[in-house]
């Protein structure tokens, strides 16, 4: 055996639906505007920092990201893993909700090969529905809230040591006691200054060379050829978007968090900066920078204009901004790009989302990017939003032709609907009578077989006093064909692309049709019929409503292996 290979945890990531490969199901458009696939083998940001922590203080951690060794290979058995694995525990992310298939068939299969390993549930969804979790015999432990590293190094400690039998003071915690009774400890720890993770990414090269298990330890499916990362400046939100669980809102109800706490400008700084010693990748920055404060914002730009990073470095914007940030970014950046979501064209549906900005603001706030330099600007709109009826949805594709006649092919307009699920604790999930919404799915029962269902219009959480399922459906897929035309026009797309995004938008519109047809059969025959439209059921579930390279930037040269090098050389946790 490996020398090295003893482990305390083991970090699973799985699919949103374990029998994927099995199952004709329709996931549709949900994942369209993300780096991941319909089966969401992105894990989540915080397993890293989890395992770097951890690590100082001395425990093995293994990241393996069962959803993409399943969808690399139809020959990797998840179930033979998972029985070779002796930890001390397991832990399995269940933090966007259409996780939760996945997550509880992996724990399940945990506790059948190994009933005496704990399993520990973590995430935003895990945080919400901590009590159904627990009263299913596959869960031992949930850790709630947004930062649990010392909760669950707490947790390890208990575990490694055999105190288990009182566990009142880890925070965050709810357990069950040895007679099943559940027991939900304060949510007390709740940093407000993110300083105590320092090395995500050297970590996770060290770990992949200590299991001989590169491929295990990756986030996404093409991330050899696309290594995009991530830099976190915060934890929580300042606003509170009404269909959004991770905003103000929600981390109020199931992570007692008031207020977002903050990365040090200069730990933001340094992350950047180790990055792009080993990749020449894009760098995502995430969270709009200006939240904690311009002096925040301005902290971070002046650290980083010394470095002449050369990557391309995206930023997001949560609201209008003026020329003179713009500058300052163009100053700090040499290829700075920006995300931002309007998500409407129509100010009351743009408002009752939790957005307040006028177009002419908005269109300012372009035009003074562009001015800066700004490589790409990336525009996003949704459909499925308060008071957004199907003509506003086709308005707002009108509005982003009116967009790229303005500003041109710099500006990248996408639009995608709200799915499958409203966020738990979202406003619209708490309140859904207020904002106009229909719900079919609250427990996480209910969430769990939906995702199940043969296409996503029957697993669409819900329906709204302006549009049914059908019309939120149809809306997504006429909105999707008249944005690629309108994209090919303008020259953002070749008029081959174009044309293979029609292909599939034209097939997906077909697919939803025979599925509804499909239901209408004995159930025998149903499953005949479905397993026979198979095939073109998984073409349809990847890039339908956009080409893959629309969201993704320039990546002259991805991997630097002397600065790799010298990460791997480096000790763990050492702030340089």
């Amino acid at each position: 055996m490996w020398p090295f290979s003893r482990t305390d945890l083991v970090l699973l990531h799985p699919p949103s639906v374990y029998d994927f490969r099995d199952h004709p199901i329709m996931f549709g458009p949900i994942s369209d505007v993300i780096p991941s696939t319909a089966i969401f083998e992105m894990y989540p940001v915080g397993f890293t920092a989890m395992a770097e922590y951890l690590g100082r203080s001395g425990f093995r951690v293994r990241i393996i990201n069962l959803g993409l060794r399943m969808l690399k290979s139809p020959n990797y058995n998840p179930e033979a893993v998972i029985k070779a694995l002796k930890p001390l525990a397991f832990g399995i992310d269940l933090h966007w909700l259409p996780h939760v298939q996945g997550s509880l068939k992996v724990a399940s299969l945990c506790k059948k090969h190994h009933p005496g390993i704990p399993v520990i549930m973590g995430g935003f969804s895990s945080s919400y529905f901590f009590m159904e979790l627990l009263q299913r015999p596959e869960v031992d432990y949930v850790l709630r809230g947004d930062s649990t590293e010392e909760p669950l190094r707490m947790l390890m400690e208990a575990i490694s040591t055999g105190r288990t039998k009182d566990l009142s003071h880890v925070p965050n915690l709810a357990w069950k006691t040895r007679h099943s009774e559940i027991v939900e400890n304060p949510i007390s720890h709740l940093p407000q200054v993110l300083d105590h993770y320092v090395d995500n990414y050297g970590s996770m090269m060290r770990s992949a060379i200590r299991y001989l298990d590169i491929k295990s330890m990756l986030p996404i499916h093409d991330w050899w050829s696309y290594p995009i990362t991530a830099v976190m400046t915060c934890r929580g939100c300042v606003h509170s978007c009404s269909f959004c669980g991770g905003s103000r809102y929600g981390l109020r109800i199931f992570g007692q968090r008031s207020e977002p706490a903050f990365r040090p400008p200069d730990l933001v700084v340094q992350d950047i900066r180790k990055i792009s010693g080993f990749t020449s990748a894009p760098i995502f920055v995430v969270g709009d920078l200006r939240q904690a404060g311009e002096d925040y914002a301005r902290q971070v730009l002046e650290g980083l204009e010394p470095l002449r990073v050369p990557n391309q470095v995206v930023i997001e914007l949560f609201g209008k901004a003026p020329l003179s940030y713009f500058k300052k970014l163009a100053q700090a950046v040499a290829n700075f790009n920006l995300e931002m979501s309007p998500e409407s064209h129509e100010l009351e549906v743009r408002a009752a989302s939790g957005k307040h900005y006028t177009n002419q603001e908005l269109e300012e706030t372009i035009q003074a990017a562009l001015d800066a330099g700004c490589r790409k600007f990336d525009l996003f709109f949704m459909i499925g939003l308060p008071k957004q009826t199907f003509e506003s949805v086709l308005a707002t594709v009108d509005y982003c032709e009116a967009l790229l006649k303005r500003f041109g092919p710099r500006l990248v307009p996408f639009i995608s609907p709200l799915a499958p699920f409203i966020d738990p604790a979202s406003p619209i999930f708490e309140e859904p009578e207020r904002f106009g919404y229909k719900l079919f799915f609250k427990t996480l029962e209910e969430f769990e077989k939906a995702l199940l269902q043969p296409s996503w219009k029957y697993a669409l959480s819900y329906e709204t006093k302006w549009m049914s399922r059908d019309q939120i459906v149809e809306a997504t897929y006429e909105a999707a064909l008249r944005l690629n035309r309108i994209k090919a026009r303008f020259g953002l797309l070749d008029p081959a692309t174009s044309h293979k995004v029609e292909e599939r938008i034209l097939l997906a519109r077909r697919l939803i049709k025979q599925i509804d047809e499909c239901l209408l059969l004995p159930e025998a025959q149903r499953r005949k019929a479905l397993e026979g439209m198979k095939q073109e059921i998984q073409k349809a579930n990847s890039d339908t409503l956009c080409e893959a390279r629309e969201i993704q930037w320039p990546s002259p040269k991805n991997f630097h292996f002397m600065g790799i090098a010298k990460n791997l050389l480096r000790r763990s946790g050492k702030r340089t």
